[in-house]
């Protein structure tokens, strides 16, 4: 990542599991979720994590649904989010189903975790990913533990992933385990530097309360966060959030803070694109974009997160 890179802000607003028994904000209709997305873009985000449901509210990786999902969140936002579909597999699905979703659906950006697609071999899930590339499709790779990473590295280095326009999301913590804390985002970066692994962009999430100072860690270390009812729905203070963009609301004042530049959604597709530049998924910046962001006048931040050395 660049010193100049501006913090890109990810909102997953429902998840996989959670119902409007959960939170009676969560979305989960098309409906839904395309209102909540506007909100999310109108407090600072820059791209929207997707899930989508069944008729019984169950989680569905479903062609059309996702198409469905997709269409009611352009007509509310236009280009103004990058809309990133899940390949979760929550324990339902393999990673031939996973693989054949994104080649049916071909969209914009998709997130896959290496422990699931690469579940059969790692040569499945690397053709899938040298596929994926081929089609401009923006893959951010879901990493779980600081081993994870490691193996990813090792891939990358054997020349089985492309270590072009790589993006990674570090998950601290998992569904029940408790809070998550920003010292948890330590032993990734850390083992990221001593594997050699340089993505374009490094994001992060966290469950519970916790994922508001997690976010600010990140943000002031040079990279990325995703935040949002998926694993978390409470605000700092510990009070429950009214909606998503509450959560997005947190990270983009604390982006103030440090006179951090948040994206538009433009500028985020050539961030996550090949070497971090110059590659624009979707269509040209002009065209439906989002008015400039509160904070794009202010100074850039540094990527800090290889002088861990140092803790």
């Amino acid at each position: 990542m660049t010193d100049k890179s501006p913090l890109m802000i990810a909102v997953a607003p429902n998840g996989a599991r959670k119902t409007h028994a959960d939170h009676a904000a969560l979305p989960i209709s098309p409906t839904e979720i395309a209102a909540e997305a506007a909100r999310c873009r109108d407090a600072g985000a820059a791209m929207l994590h997707l899930h989508v449901r069944d008729e019984n509210g169950a989680h569905s990786l479903d062609g059309e649904a996702y198409r469905r999902a997709i269409a009611a969140v352009q007509d509310a936002v236009g280009d103004d989010l990058i809309i990133q579909i899940t390949t979760e597999a929550v324990g339902r699905y393999s990673p031939d189903e996973q693989i054949a979703l994104v080649k049916a659906l071909k969209p914009e950006a998709a997130s896959v975790a290496l422990k699931e697609l690469c579940a059969d071999g790692d040569d499945k899930g690397c053709a899938f990913y040298a596929w994926a590339a081929d089609e401009g499709i923006a893959l951010q790779h879901i990493l779980y533990t600081p081993e994870e990473v490691k193996r990813f590295a090792d891939l990358v280095r054997a020349n089985k992933i492309s270590a072009d326009g790589l993006n990674v999301l570090y998950v601290l913590g998992r569904y029940g385990d408790g809070q998550s804390q920003p010292g948890d985002l330590l032993p990734f970066l850390a083992q990221a530097r001593d594997s050699d692994l340089h993505p374009t962009t490094w994001s992060v999430c966290a469950f519970g309360s916790g994922e508001g100072a997690v976010a600010h860690t990140a943000l002031c270390l040079g990279g990325h966060v995703r935040v949002g009812f998926e694993n978390n729905m409470y605000l700092n203070d510990g009070t429950l959030a009214p909606d998503n963009a509450a959560l997005v609301k947190q990270v983009a004042d604390g982006a103030q803070l440090i006179a951090r530049p948040l994206c538009r959604a433009a500028q985020a597709r050539r961030l996550m694109g090949p070497d971090g530049h110059g590659e624009t998924l979707g269509r040209e910046d002009g065209e439906h974009a989002s008015p400039e962001p509160r904070h794009a006048d202010l100074a850039p931040v540094r990527d800090h997160s290889k002088e861990l050395h140092s803790l």
